[in-house]
């Protein structure tokens, strides 16, 4: 997700409302100065816990967002404890589980390479509840999932969750052929399993509930995501993966403004994009936005699987989009085909009399015959 400043994107608006329509008009805003810290991540009180820093960029920039690296990254406690976090690359930052104190705050120190510290409020470490089920249902031609949970001492009341999917797939052709040394031959042990794969997505939208106004704390079937019919990830199996972190109402306050501006899809119906307010500060320069809000907590998991045949019988399942097409040994030689592996050989073409000897190959590409070009051919060790 590529975080801009809010104040460019408002003027950007503003801007288009006031520009012709024959001649687009680019503001300078959009090239001003624009490179402030964003911090993603939170302290998790029981499991890893990574931070990520970047920096904000200008509208008309659809580059990648710079990385911060190199920086010092400490969790404080108000006793005077602190833990260091390891520099992995990319501007992520990680250190193993931690045994927090719930009866103590916790802040996040930032020192980056231009010497320039960041602190966050001392935060409560919030105890995540167990995620009570995660449930599908199949309703107009999608695959709907859905997550349940509760307190039972009603302390939690604001929730936040992320999820991993993972399917297995096959190719769109499956093939027993290898080209190799400018030859085909018939695939063997040796050889790399290419007809078995899985693909694993992090989710991408910002997921919340609340029962603020509910005298119990429960949170009954909300909707984490819907999968089309045909979609190729439930097309043979397919598995779901809910994190629950339990959120302050500042947190979720933050969180509900971000998941509001980064859907907005700006027509002048939409509400305006609104500032967010950080708990993240910049102690060498306190005008200086930070962007990002720290919260603190346990958290819970719950996996999910979903075979193709658990789903309706008259759905028609995904069909993949790949194509096939023949070369003859008369009209060509295979290394002209084959060689750089861009396309595969599928399966041999015979004499409409009946030869003994193959006189051409289906072929079709990488990717539509081997399944590692979008995944791996490990299984995970939780699949069942």
């Amino acid at each position: 997700m590529k975080i801009k400043n809010w104040r460019v994107t408002l003027g950007w608006f503003l801007m288009l409302l006031v520009s012709s329509c024959v001649e687009p008009y680019s503001p300078k805003v959009m090239e001003a100065p624009n490179s402030f810290l964003v911090v993603n991540g939170f302290i998790n009180s029981n499991g890893p816990t990574t931070i990520q820093l970047l920096r904000t960029q200008n509208l008309s920039d659809e580059s990648t967002p710079p990385a911060e690296t190199g920086a010092v990254v400490k969790i404080e406690a108000e006793n005077g404890e602190n833990y260091r976090l390891q520099d992995i690359g990319g501007g992520n930052y990680t250190i193993g589980s931690l045994t927090l104190n719930p009866a103590v705050k916790y802040r996040l120190f930032i020192k980056t390479r231009d010497n320039k510290e960041y602190v966050s409020d001392f935060i409560e470490v919030k105890q995540t509840p167990a995620i009570d089920e995660v449930t599908w249902k199949a309703v107009d031609n999608e695959v709907q999932f859905f997550v349940s949970t509760h307190d039972p001492k009603n302390d939690t009341r604001y929730y936040r969750w992320e999820f991993e999917d993972t399917w297995h797939f096959r190719p769109a052709f499956p093939t027993i052929f290898k080209y190799e040394n400018g030859a085909i031959r018939i695939r063997d042990d040796r050889d790399e399993e290419i007809s078995n794969c899985w693909r694993t997505e992090r989710s991408t939208t910002i997921e919340l509930s609340n029962s603020a106004r509910l005298s119990k704390d429960v949170i009954s079937n909300y909707k984490l995501l819907a999968l089309p019919y045909n979609s190729e990830r439930v097309a043979i199996k397919y598995s779901l993966l809910v994190k629950q972190y339990a959120l302050s109402r500042q947190a979720y306050e933050y969180w509900e403004i971000l998941k509001k501006n980064t859907e907005s899809i700006g027509t002048l119906f939409d509400p305006l994009p609104s500032q967010l307010t950080s708990n993240i500060r910049c102690t060498t320069n306190p005008e200086e936005p930070v962007i990002g809000f720290l919260s603190a907590s346990t958290m819970q998991e719950k996996r999910i699987f979903l075979e193709s045949k658990d789903l309706p019988r008259e759905w028609r399942l995904f069909n993949p989009t790949c194509i096939a097409d023949t070369m003859l040994l008369s009209q060509g030689n295979i290394v002209d085909y084959f060689k750089g592996g861009y396309n595969m050989p599928v399966s041999e073409v015979y004499p409409p009399s009946g030869g003994m000897f193959p006189i051409g190959y289906v072929y079709a590409s990488r990717a539509c015959v081997d399944c590692t070009v979008r995944g791996t051919n490990v299984k995970p060790d939780y699949w069942e």
